[in-house]
């Protein structure tokens, strides 16, 4: 994930390619762009809605769309990383959310709670379960995915906007190569808040304070501090018997996000009686030939299991 991944992520995440709205009337799915779901410092927060022609069978996927914590619009890919779900009927919601080098990954976090809270409260809009959504995504993705499942938070009851009184928890995850502990990063005590294997992505780990008194945005140095959101930030830290059955894909090769951030993980996950799987792919590195396919099935074959047939 150095800051370069930002361009290989056509690779890696997503090809723009033209989506199924503008398509002919026969097309498997329409695509509803540019979906604002929320807002923050003047900038709008927004995903694409990929909705299936016909068989639609009630569930909402959420596709995270980030890799080294970069996100953008031109990243949606419909028919890559799409294809399999719609055409098991499943409604994609391909998330943008405010990207690095602007946005830390704390910021980057509320705004997947407040994406999941939106989607949950137009579920009767999108003709989907609002008990039954899963997440999936890769790497930076797939961190921002198991986070979501591990960490994601009830609604405010209180709250004066009607999205914020519902929750941002998912009911499964299924990803690919993600980390999960910043603070053991390979090995234990391996610090990577934007240092070791992750220096070039220094931006994401550059986390702020808003000083009151100066009304201005301070670099938070205490490495106390830094350890503590570090620790926040990473979904091992957060694994209770109530996280959702999750899955991991993960290559054994893999030099940018270790094998074993996803071992300790699934580790974790069963320690508390959660439903569990690794995929190891051998010989598999940050991506694989093929992975959008073979392995794209494997990730909705879980859906399938945990979702679709969740009574």
């Amino acid at each position: 994930m150095k800051f370069a991944f930002s361009r290989i992520l056509p690779f890696v995440l997503a090809m723009a390619v033209t989506g199924g709205a503008s398509a002919a009337d026969d097309a498997p799915f329409t695509r509803q762009q540019d979906v604002i779901y929320g807002r923050k410092f003047g900038v709008a927060l927004t995903m694409d809605v990929f909705t299936p022609s016909k068989n639609a069978n009630g569930i909402g996927i959420v596709n995270v769309i980030s890799g080294g914590w970069f996100s953008a619009h031109d990243m949606v890919n419909a028919l890559g990383l799409h294809r399999e779900f719609l055409e098991r009927g499943y409604t994609v919601f391909a998330v943008m959310h405010g990207s690095q080098p602007k946005f830390t990954i704390p910021e980057i976090l509320e705004d997947m709670h407040r994406a999941l809270r939106f989607i949950r409260s137009h579920a009767r809009d999108y003709h989907i379960d609002p008990e039954r959504i899963g997440i999936t995504g890769a790497s930076a993705g797939g961190h921002l995915s198991l986070m979501q499942g591990v960490a994601g938070k009830e609604g405010n009851p209180t709250a004066g906007d009607p999205v914020e009184r519902v929750s941002s928890r998912v009911q499964a995850v299924a990803c690919f190569f993600p980390p999960t502990d910043f603070l053991n990063y390979g090995e234990p005590g391996k610090d990577a808040l934007g240092r070791g294997t992750l220096a070039g992505f220094k931006a994401p780990f550059d986390f702020q304070d808003f000083d009151a008194r100066t009304k201005s945005f301070v670099l938070v140095t205490d490495e106390k501090k830094r350890v503590d959101i570090g620790r926040r930030i990473s979904p091992v830290y957060h694994v209770t018997k109530a996280a959702p059955p999750t899955l991991i894909i993960h290559g054994d090769a893999d030099k940018l996000v270790p094998i074993q951030q996803a071992e300790i993980m699934i580790a974790k996950l069963k320690e508390c009686g959660v439903p569990a799987e690794l995929v190891v792919k051998k010989g598999g590195s940050h991506g694989w030939p093929g992975w959008r396919d073979k392995d794209m099935k494997t990730i909705a074959d879980w859906f399938d299991r945990n979702l679709l047939k969740k009574n």
